[in-house]
């Protein structure tokens, strides 16, 4: 990983919002609210926190299953989608704040002048917005083939009436390939690479255990020789035996083939075993973000800080005496002094405001 290259994937701003409800009862939910990270290549890089977090709607949203409210992605250099938002609120605040001078103002030449600028303004404004839907809407399927997901569960994610070859083989027939006998040995290879034999191929989903099923996921999203994988929670739903050997094929994948992952999990314990970068993330924000060593050795947000008092460790004596820390949101007073996302040292970065983040340096010099 060299932090100097161009980032693989970055996201920038990101927003999703959903409504819920209907007339005087629609609420809005901010499922993430406003992240931003880089994921270099060749790295892990994991988000973690409890569940309803937003980490599986960013996961998503970056592959773009979800359309984003606001923010940019970029993937391999290219802008693959964006929200409009923010750009929708500053055509409001400019024309608001037109019509306020406007008021405030007799003479027309002076009108005219400010009517002019504001209009122009307006107009790069929308011409942002119509492009940012085009980015967002255009197929591209030679980029978007070289991103990939691995879902949570591999029951809801693999189609009961497809047999295994056609599972693997869907992504290479959208991708365009139509022969069969070059989509066969691809299907095969995959499943080799797997730790499954070709002979699965024609079997159905429910004929495997819950680890092999990940496994055909896992082939499924290696089909189209992918540079990005995003694996939501590929784990969760498996044993604990299962985890590992998953979690080891991650790491061939990852050593073999080089290829870059965005790790959705809530166990730190595997996190760290597995990741280089961790971003910590609560209520739709990313709160803390650092390697893995510094965020474990050094970690800031009270938040970060009572998900790791949270992870078990099999020493009985270290269990009797391990203490827990519970989070209090109200320890933070953002009425005046607001929090912004800031790097406190090179390559660790905690959600603060000024009074917390001074004491968050201090800390770390302590």
């Amino acid at each position: 990983m060299n932090k100097n290259e161009q980032p693989i994937l970055s996201v920038r701003g990101l927003k999703q919002y959903f409504k819920s409800g209907f007339g005087r009862n629609k609420l809005i939910v901010k499922a993430v609210d406003d992240i931003s990270f880089d994921i270099y290549r060749g790295e892990v890089f994991s988000l973690v926190g409890e569940s309803g977090c937003g980490k599986t709607t960013t996961g998503r949203t970056i592959i773009k299953l979800y359309e984003p409210t606001d923010g940019e992605i970029f993937f391999l250099g290219r802008r693959i989608a964006a929200g409009t938002l923010s750009l929708k609120e500053e055509i409001k605040r400019i024309k608001a704040e037109t019509k306020e001078k406007l008021r405030a103002i007799t003479d027309e030449t002076e009108k005219a002048k400010i009517k002019e600028e504001s209009e122009k303004r307006i107009a790069e404004l929308k011409a942002e917005i119509e492009q940012r839907k085009i980015d967002t809407k255009r197929e591209d399927r030679e980029l978007m083939k070289k991103m990939q997901m691995i879902f949570q569960d591999p029951v809801a994610s693999l189609n009961p009436r497809m047999v295994v070859k056609e599972i693997i083989a869907e992504g290479l027939r959208i991708a365009g390939e139509k022969n069969d006998q070059v989509i066969t040995k691809r299907v095969n290879e995959m499943l080799n690479t797997v730790g499954l034999l070709p002979e699965h191929a024609t079997r159905y989903p429910h004929e495997f255990s819950g680890g092999q099923r990940q496994r055909i996921g896992v082939a499924r999203a290696l089909a189209t020789s992918p540079e990005f994988i995003i694996a939501d929670e590929p784990v969760s739903a498996l044993d604990v035996s299962i985890r590992a050997q998953v979690i080891n094929l991650l790491n061939d994948l990852r050593d073999n083939f080089g290829i870059t992952i965005l790790f959705v999990a809530h166990d730190l314990s595997l996190v760290k075993y597995f990741s280089d970068r961790i971003a910590v993330m609560y209520y739709g924000k990313i709160v803390e973000m650092a390697d893995k060593n510094e965020l474990f050795n050094n970690p800031l947000h009270p938040y970060t800080r009572s998900l790791l008092s949270a992870v078990p460790l099999p020493d009985p004596y270290y269990e009797r005496k391990r203490v827990r820390i519970p989070y209090n949101p109200s320890v933070h007073d953002y009425r005046v002094d607001k929090p912004s996302f800031r790097e406190i040292k090179p390559g660790h970065f905690v959600y603060a405001n000024d009074e917390e983040f001074e004491r968050y340096k201090k800390e770390l010099k302590d």
